[in-house]
């Protein structure tokens, strides 16, 4: 019997750096495929806005577990019809165990839904809206370890301050801050992070499109 020696299995092969709190294949997968890449989809904004929201004081990991839930009671977050849950809807949503049971956290989903559609209303989408506090262009910020980025920023402050005016809720600076980071509006990844690249790509590729033509 011939023993292959040497020979190269599969675990062997070295996995990319990813940003240090990455700790699980699920929390791998997001930070792969979406963390950090620019949005510009309303949809999806206002879904990371309701997430990051119902994350306060929970971990990322929570959230992540629960979002598909979030995905089917919200209607795959369609703004309007989340804007128009009735007391009724919000009070079997607090008796529902695919989300976070917080009546608090299900009442400021609602609440946001309907800010969005001012904010649509005014500024033509959420996305202008909230992309224009870093003037369309994702902010790079490549550091050595991901402990080094901040938990706020002026732009977060202004941020959350705009959006309570509009009735947002759930949205201190802290919570935009990371809504900046998981939209792409701030590159938070890691200068080794393999994703960093990407990221950057995406939204060069973005911003180059929306420009006027001469």
């Amino acid at each position: 019997m011939t023993t292959r020696k040497n020979a190269t299995k599969p675990s062997d092969t070295p996995e990319p750096h990813r940003c240090g709190w990455v700790s699980t294949p699920a929390l791998a997968h997001y930070h792969d495929t979406e963390w950090g890449i620019p949005s510009h989809d309303d949809r999806h904004l206002f879904e990371m806005l309701v997430l990051e929201g119902a994350q306060a004081g929970l971990s990322w990991a929570t959230i992540l577990n629960k979002r598909q839930g979030y995905k089917t009671l919200f209607h795959d977050f369609d703004i309007d019809r989340v804007a128009a849950f009735t007391e009724a809807d919000a009070a079997k949503l607090l008796l529902d165990t695919r989300i976070i049971r917080n009546r608090a956290k299900i009442a400021s989903a609602v609440a946001n839904a309907r800010a969005v559609q001012r904010i649509q209303a005014e500024h033509g989408s959420l996305a202008e809206f909230v992309w224009s506090f870093v003037d369309g262009t994702t902010i790079d910020t490549p550091r050595a370890s991901y402990s080094q980025a901040p938990a706020s920023t002026e732009i977060s402050d202004a941020l959350s301050r705009a959006l309570k005016k509009f009735g947002c809720r759930f949205v201190g600076s802290t919570t935009c801050y990371a809504f900046m980071q998981a939209t792409g509006m701030v590159n938070d990844h890691e200068a080794a992070c393999f994703c960093r690249t990407t990221c950057n790509t995406a939204g060069a590729t973005h911003s180059s499109a929306n420009k006027p033509s001469n």
